[in-house]
């Protein structure tokens, strides 16, 4: 399968989306977008792209999208497939991860799991918080983390302002 590209504005820079017609493979922030291949609209590069833009206009909160982890390790996709059942606008911390896949000492495997998501944004490794509710790591760095976060969720991560 040919590997198609796309690009998408967002608040915290572009992102590029990669897949083909088994799914998207990657969604990753880059330096600047490159030109958008014509798509047939119900191409899962095309319907990724449509749905960022949804997300990112708030209006979408959950992604109906074909994914294509093929070739990736299996205890990945099981964090991945755990990061999916995260409501917008809410969080969870890493040990929270590692019990629902049965793997309760496993805290630090699920963090490098979530370092290693090809699929930012669609596959919500932002919305995993360190236990004590402080925000942990973040490939794009924690200010990009924060404002998807804001994003989701602006009275929870509002900034707060001095009184006087």
């Amino acid at each position: 399968m040919q590997l198609v590209k796309s690009y998408c504005p967002s608040p915290i820079g572009w992102f590029e989306i990669t897949g083909s017609e088994l799914g998207v493979r990657t969604v990753v922030r880059c330096p600047q977008p490159g030109p958008n291949e014509p798509l047939p609209p119900e191409h899962p590069v095309a319907v990724c792209r449509r749905q960022l833009e949804e997300y990112f206009d708030r209006t979408r909160t959950q992604f109906d999208i074909k994914i294509d982890w093929s070739g990736t390790p299996e205890f990945q996709q099981l964090v991945w497939k755990a990061l999916l059942d995260i409501p917008y606008g809410e969080t969870v911390a890493y040990s929270d991860i590692a019990n629902r896949i049965g793997h309760p000492k496993a805290v630090r495997a699920v963090g490098l799991a979530n370092r290693n998501n090809p699929t930012a944004i669609v596959v919500p490794c932002h919305r995993v918080i360190g236990k004590a509710g402080e925000l942990r790591g973040y490939f794009y760095g924690l200010d990009a983390k924060l404002l998807l976060l804001r994003h989701e969720n602006p009275h929870r991560y509002a900034e707060q302002g001095s009184l006087f």
